[in-house]
């Protein structure tokens, strides 16, 4: 059965692929119930180059899934900044900057790119230039024309080309910067038996401004509680493992699928749902979420924040029922099962 918040991107044919890397996209397009985010998988080849471009309608949250890049950006207020971002890392580049990005290893590289439109848009370099005549050009310049009828002309994006020329790229690439974060590397926000959750977001990287990504890993034995986010859609990515999820709809209906490797999947603000490990090693998930703080309510502190009498009302039983709960104060966020699940 096809679940309508699932889509195998890995599994999705290039939507485009040119002489220096190829790219999978998640978009409204074809995952139609995407709102205010959408992603792509991003490859690129030995010496491969994504050209120059900026996205007119969205912020991009990057991560490094394999590989290393370097990234160059320019803003407002003539922002430069040229830094190298390795694998478990993420970087983030405002709407409207022009950026590129290179891969900087020997062999191809992958990235996660998230947006926070369900239709991005972008601009490349090479078609900018092109829709210019050579007056204009000189002109912006302050040379002439003559110089720029070499220059060849399409209203075509290049995407991605091949470095014709070695670059040898300086150590301060690997200074600190505001726009890179490493987020595999960092202090988790939680971390027990169950897994741990690495977050990225406002209170820890604030230049982010309407996007934030938590990497998730559960062990063989772990679950997200059931939860739910207020005002906040989630997106995710699966990194490696195997999972399940359960996610409610208001009109009543449940939704239960199996992720794997590559899949992506898309959870409407506030729905209701859970993530558990199906497999014998880690479920490492990389969730994205369309607010720079997330925020989020899990079953174990809510659920019991009711009285036992109204509880026992509404779900037509005593409510000594639910007196054998626990009663938590505060979420749990990943717990240990004690249970077998089905597969």
């Amino acid at each position: 059965m096809t679940s309508p918040h699932l889509f195998h991107l890995s599994k999705q044919k290039p939507n485009i692929e040119t002489e220096g890397g190829l790219r999978r996209d998640a978009t409204k397009q074809n995952f139609p119930i995407l709102k205010g985010m959408s992603m792509y998988r991003l490859t690129l080849f030995p010496q491969g180059v994504r050209e120059p471009h900026w996205h007119p309608n969205t912020d991009e949250l990057g991560y490094c899934l394999k590989g290393q890049v370097v990234v160059s950006l320019y803003g407002t207020g003539n922002i430069h900044e040229v830094f190298s971002v390795n694998a478990g890392e993420a970087f983030f580049i405002p709407s409207g900057y022009l950026h590129h990005i290179e891969n900087s290893g020997s062999e191809s590289c992958e990235l996660l790119l998230q947006f926070s439109n369900e239709t991005p848009e972008d601009f490349g370099i090479s078609s900018a230039l092109g829709m210019f005549s050579d007056a204009v050009l000189g002109n912006t310049w302050n040379a002439s024309a003559t110089i720029f009828k070499g220059l060849p002309r399409s209203l075509t994006p290049v995407f991605a080309t091949l470095q014709k020329t070695p670059i040898k790229y300086p150590d301060t690439l690997r200074y600190a910067n505001n726009y890179r974060f490493a987020l595999e590397q960092s202090l988790p926000l939680i971390e027990n038996e169950g897994g741990s959750a690495r977050v990225a977001r406002k209170d820890r990287w604030p230049i982010v401004k309407q996007q934030a990504l938590y990497s998730l890993h559960l062990t063989n034995s772990g679950m997200r509680e059931p939860h739910w986010h207020p005002e906040t859609a989630e997106m995710g990515y699966v990194h490696q493992g195997k999972g399940r999820m359960s996610i409610l709809s208001p009109n009543g209906s449940l939704d239960t699928y199996e992720l794997n490797e590559g899949d992506v999947y898309f959870i409407p603000k506030a729905y209701p749902h859970h993530i558990e490990n199906l497999g014998s090693t880690t479920l490492h998930l990389l969730i994205f979420f369309d607010k720079a703080m997330p925020e989020d309510i899990g079953f174990t502190a809510s659920v019991k924040s009711v009285s036992d009498e109204v509880l026992g009302s509404t779900m037509h039983i005593t409510p000594a029922f639910f007196k054998n709960l626990p009663t938590y104060y505060e979420d749990l966020f990943i717990v240990n099962k004690l249970n077998a699940t089905s597969t």
